[in-house]
């Protein structure tokens, strides 16, 4: 399924760039353009799925296949230690509809510690 007014969407079709740093034949994996670290990439589904709640209903190895790529991700950027984060509903800082991960490392954030979450 997509959505034919989804960002994301858009991105994976082609026809938004990113700069992809990333992909697999089901996951795509791009900086994110208002970075809140030295490495801050997003991970989705090429598959629209509003959130992870929705897209682990959906398609559950999915979830696991984020987790593993989100290792890769981070190691491409020469980073051993992430954060990795899923922000589902408007109240938890969802912007954009369709399910996605941030894999967020580098210099310590702002405000951050290791027990806060990270405002995105």
């Amino acid at each position: 399924m997509t959505s034919t007014d989804c960002i994301f969407c858009s991105i994976v079709a082609g026809g938004i760039p990113a700069d992809v740093v990333w992909q697999s034949d089901t996951l795509l994996a791009f900086r994110d353009i208002n970075p809140l670290a030295q490495t801050h990439v997003l991970i989705i589904p090429r598959s629209h799925h509003r959130d992870v709640v929705e897209l682990a209903a959906a398609e559950p190895q999915r979830v696991a296949e984020i987790a593993a790529a989100a290792r890769e991700v981070a190691t491409l950027d020469g980073r051993d230690d992430f954060k990795l984060l899923f922000n589902t509903g408007p109240g938890a800082g969802q912007t954009v509809f369709h399910a996605h991960a941030h894999v967020i490392a580098g210099e310590r954030l702002r405000g951050s510690s290791s027990t806060e979450s990270v405002p995105a």
